[in-house]
């Protein structure tokens, strides 16, 4: 964090914070092709974290340097409660394939957009020819390398005439009297839909921790991005502060790990980074037979992030 993005060591006062919710509220941050996320309301600050740790009041007789220091800890040691006194509402517009990964964070108040009320969004998430991706090797639910554009110029066009076509059929049912809840059956998981989304601090700080992470799907990151940058940071700047140091920007080592690291520090007779035959000798005893084990994988990238161990 620069010292331009510093928290002041002033709270800013409740008029002041009424602007920037007024600025943020109902502001579209557009995702996608046609997606967008706003805020529609939110209860709390982060001096709402503090005092609900403290449970006390006193709020003129404290610094924000000192705040910070309690969100810190209470973030590094995974004290959880506090943030769950703060709440965020928002209304997102989002496709329903990425929207059926979105709820599988079940702790949150969600309301979204009826198709058997109402006639279906008419708009689809469409994939730019350099956007199409490969399946990934190593990982089954995961994407690769892009797909060469001469590929993808012939990928999205027909991505055009199937939308096209099943949006035609879907409009031609609606005209013929079909049911709203059964007109919309073969709509495309493209089509977007909109929801509002309300749920606390600290669970919106786990979505935006497990979306946010490079191995979680473009898609949905975009979205977790835009809420936690343009949304989250600028309402809790000293929690945000602390997330990025503490979530997004650490690593954990496992007891495994740390064995590792113990026994590479006693038999290494030079200063790393060490070599992968060394890494492999002082690995854990349980991945020692496995031809291929995610845990290993994993040591060895903390390893070689933290500059232990050679690329």
């Amino acid at each position: 964090m620069s010292s331009a993005d510093t928290p002041s060591d002033s709270h800013p006062s409740s008029a002041q914070r009424q602007e920037l919710v007024d600025q943020l509220r109902w502001q579209k941050f557009p995702v996608l092709d046609d997606g967008f996320v706003c805020l529609v309301d939110v209860m709390g600050d982060d001096s709402s974290v503090v005092q609900a740790a403290r449970v006390s009041y006193g709020e003129g007789t404290r610094k924000v340097s000192d705040d910070r220091t309690l969100i810190r800890y209470l973030l590094r040691h995974r004290h959880t409660t506090p943030f769950e006194m703060a709440e965020v509402k928002f209304l997102v517009r989002v496709p329903m394939d990425c929207w059926r990964q979105w709820v599988r964070h079940r702790t949150a108040n969600i309301n979204e957009y009826s198709t058997r009320y109402s006639l279906a969004i008419d708009a689809a998430q469409t994939t730019q020819p350099a956007e199409w991706r490969t399946q990934a090797e190593s990982n089954r639910q995961g994407s690769g390398d892009p797909l060469p554009e001469d590929i993808g110029q012939q990928l999205t066009s027909e991505e055009r005439v199937l939308q096209d076509g099943i949006r035609d059929i879907y409009q031609r049912r609606i005209d013929s009297g079909v049911a709203r809840e059964q007109a919309r059956k073969d709509l495309p998981l493209s089509t977007y839909t909109e929801a509002y989304w309300k749920i606390d601090l600290h669970n919106l700080l786990h979505f935006l921790a497990l979306r946010m992470d490079s191995h979680a799907q473009l898609e949905i990151r975009q979205y977790a991005t835009a809420i936690g940058e343009q949304i989250v940071k600028p309402l809790f700047p000293v929690v945000w502060e602390a997330f990025l140091d503490y979530r997004m920007n650490s690593m954990g080592l496992t007891g495994p790990d740390t064995g590792v690291v113990q026994r590479l520090s006693a038999s290494a007779t030079t200063a790393p980074p060490w070599s992968e035959e060394e890494f492999l000798r002082a690995q854990d005893s349980a991945w020692a037979d496995l031809t291929r084990c995610r845990e290993r994988d994993e040591c060895r990238s903390k390893l070689q992030r933290l500059g232990l161990l050679e690329e």
